[in-house]
């Protein structure tokens, strides 16, 4: 569901880019009290997972189309909410600057759509009344597949808007958001599953870790987390080198969505500030498409339809932008704490 940026225009781009950058700061001011000093690596590990589990696009049965995990939610659920918002932000920052996924201009959107309602609305109003305060297995994965199946309709429904308040004529309203509302119906159930999944292996494991996320709490002097963290650093890896050959290369729900109502899924660009964005966002990628420069240019023309696509580009992609997002929420969570040393010796 990462907005390209033909699809939004310029006022749309730059408000949601302020909104993102305003909610960023607030979360980061909030992780000085909430965030953990043990789960700053974790943090870093859960953004590589996400980030390598994005890649992994699995085909939804009789349409054609593809989905993949969003993450907001599971982030928000072993994090805490902020820490949660700006490990997604993270994922997505990487994603845009370093893979050519989801425009600059569009970056904002995407922060919002995909991080925002996760972890701001679906998690403290959905996720956390149904587990009612006593977490178990069974409440973690029934409130993990609704308010995951709810984070993606409000999700999606905003980039419905969003083309709507950006003019874009070729999606009508009515025609867009009864194709994407269904479609993100089906992957949000997917995700929900592989969030319960995920949730449920960590409490299991270790249930401080979403206990303290929970309430907010710090975990336990005489408790340790590194043996789940270094279960989903391997799981990052495996996932981003090697399950990342098998995504599905039919279009994901939002392409599917643009393809059935304006019989594309690629809008054209306006000139001026979306050809800047596009040619500044050329220059930095390092590995568009997750893949090799010269790979990428050439799958680009072969259109080479091999399943599972296996490719050193994509192993490397999955693993060097791994290893960015994990240094880049690093980096955030370690801000936080910064400040909230600084804050505490000047009082």
């Amino acid at each position: 569901m990462h907005m390209a940026d033909a699809l939004i225009s310029p006022a749309v781009g730059g408000t949601m880019l302020a909104a993102a950058a305003g909610t960023a700061a607030y979360a980061i001011k909030k992780t000085q009290n909430t965030l953990d000093e043990k789960k700053i690596p974790l943090m870093g590990i859960m953004a590589a997972f996400v980030f390598a589990a994005q890649m992994i696009n699995f085909s939804i049965p009789g349409t054609g189309s593809s989905g993949h995990l969003g993450g907001g939610l599971l982030l928000a659920i072993i994090l805490g909410p902020y820490a949660g918002f700006l490990a997604m932000s993270s994922v997505l920052i990487i994603q845009a600057l370093f893979f050519a996924d989801g425009g600059l201009l569009a970056l904002g959107c995407n922060i919002m759509n995909l991080g925002f309602f996760t972890c701001f609305i679906t998690y403290p109003l959905i996720f956390k009344p149904l587990t009612c305060h006593n977490l178990s297995v069974k409440k973690l994965t029934s409130a993990s597949i609704i308010a995951a199946v709810l984070g993606l309709q409000l999700g999606a429904f905003s980039v419905v808007l969003e083309t709507l308040i950006s003019g874009k004529t070729e999606l009508p309203f009515l025609t867009f958001v009864t194709l994407m509302q269904p479609i993100h119906l089906a992957i949000g159930i997917v995700e929900g599953i592989v969030t319960a999944a995920v949730v449920s292996y960590v409490f299991n494991a270790r249930p401080e870790i979403i206990k303290t996320a929970f309430n907010s709490s710090l975990i336990p002097a005489n408790h340790t987390i590194k043996r789940v963290t270094a279960v989903l650093a391997i799981s990052a890896v495996i996932t981003g080198g090697m399950f990342s050959w098998f995504a599905s290369s039919n279009p994901d729900g939002l392409e599917w969505a643009m393809g059935k109502t304006a019989g594309t899924s690629e809008l054209e660009a306006p000139e001026g500030i979306h050809d800047t964005a596009a040619s500044l966002q050329n220059k930095i990628a390092l590995m568009p498409d997750y893949n090799f420069l010269r790979a990428a240019e050439h799958d680009s023309q072969e259109n080479d339809e091999t399943w599972p696509a296996v490719n050193a580009g994509t192993s490397a992609a999955g693993i060097l932008g791994g290893i960015s997002v994990l240094i880049l929420a690093v980096v955030i969570g370690i801000t936080g704490i910064l400040f909230r040393k600084i804050k505490s010796k000047t009082v």
